[in-house]
């Protein structure tokens, strides 16, 4: 079973940059397609970026494209979101995701596609 751990998160000005780490403490990742989701107070859960169980193929929601990168390590079982030129309304709880899948190619952008979520790392920017 895959448990996941999110770290990394904290305040920092507009413009600067966060490297978020999820770290998974049960079996390996290469197995599953992952994911790093936010939510911010008062809005839904949406999927920030997106990687597959290959590794190939990653997907950014239109707000942190060109900003955000999505990258994974599966021999070290970790899933990283580096992330610059933060702005104020990327303030939200990030979460790191997982789903168990025999599939390399496809990617899945809905909460309720995932399997097991880490328990999210507060990310604040200030302006």
């Amino acid at each position: 079973q895959v448990q996941l751990v999110e770290s990394g998160g904290g305040l920092v000005q507009a413009g600067g940059s966060l490297r978020l780490s999820c770290a998974s403490s049960g079996r390996t990742i290469s197995r599953h397609a992952m994911g790093w989701f936010r939510q911010a107070p008062g809005k839904e859960r949406e999927y920030v970026a997106l990687i597959t169980r290959g590794g190939s193929n990653t997907l950014y929601t239109d707000s942190v494209k060109g900003r955000f990168t999505i990258s994974r390590d599966n021999d070290k079982k970790m899933v990283y979101l580096q992330m610059n030129s933060l702005k104020p309304e990327d303030t939200a709880v990030y979460y790191c995701a997982a789903k168990s899948t025999i599939l390399t190619a496809p990617i899945y952008t809905t909460p309720e596609e995932y399997d097991t979520w880490g328990q999210g790392t507060q990310v604040t920017v200030s302006s």
